[in-house]
């Protein structure tokens, strides 16, 4: 399982007028330094339904990866990894397809029972599934509400815990995906 990471990059899409905006940010690991960004639009083929992000935004999110010129040692995905009710989301489905460790970083629960973490950043409590750790609820500041984290490809919980704290510097979200979520809502509005 590969720890030595020497950048990490953030991706997410954004929806606007039938169109769908894929941005990665990708940043030098650990010093958190913008190094290069990608961009891709394509037209909405498929509208949001719950479960099946991955048909929707992976072909926007491939076209966009493909145009980077150094690849990202990391990817984090605005979704789930393994902790879905078929153990394979955006950020699996993602990793797979491209080769690439990733991992899940999403805002909202979808799948796994879970205990509240502790009040403080770095506090966690692990999803699971039938007995099985398939996830963290991991708080990245205190006082505030936690991410759902879980291995997409290539990385284990440990990693994902070390990686998502190590990114989430000054805010909530990792700093990879809030550069990708700021330049692709930008862009999903510019046009």
């Amino acid at each position: 399982m590969k720890r030595d990471f020497t950048s990490v990059a953030g991706a997410d899409v954004a929806c606007r007028r039938g169109y769908l905006y894929c941005a990665i940010c990708v940043l030098s690991f650990p010093e958190l330094r913008l190094i290069e960004e990608s961009h891709a639009r394509m037209r909405e083929k498929m509208p949001y339904v719950p479960g099946f992000l991955s048909f929707r935004e992976l072909p926007v999110m491939i076209k966009a990866y493909r145009k980077l010129r150094k690849k990202p040692s990391l990817l984090l995905v605005d979704g789930q990894g393994i902790a879905h009710p078929r153990g394979l989301g955006l950020a699996s489905h993602a990793g797979v397809v491209l080769g690439l460790p990733t991992v899940g970083c999403a805002k909202s629960h979808l799948y796994g029972n879970y205990e509240v973490p502790g009040p403080e950043r770095g506090s966690y409590s692990f999803l699971k599934v039938d007995g099985k750790n398939i996830g963290l609820v991991l708080r990245t500041r205190s006082k505030v509400k936690p991410l759902f984290v879980s291995p997409g490809h290539l990385v284990d919980l440990l990693v994902c815990r070390s990686v998502v704290l190590s990114t989430a510097t000054r805010y909530k979200i990792p700093e990879p995906l809030r550069f990708a979520h700021r330049r692709a809502g930008h862009w999903a509005k510019s046009e």
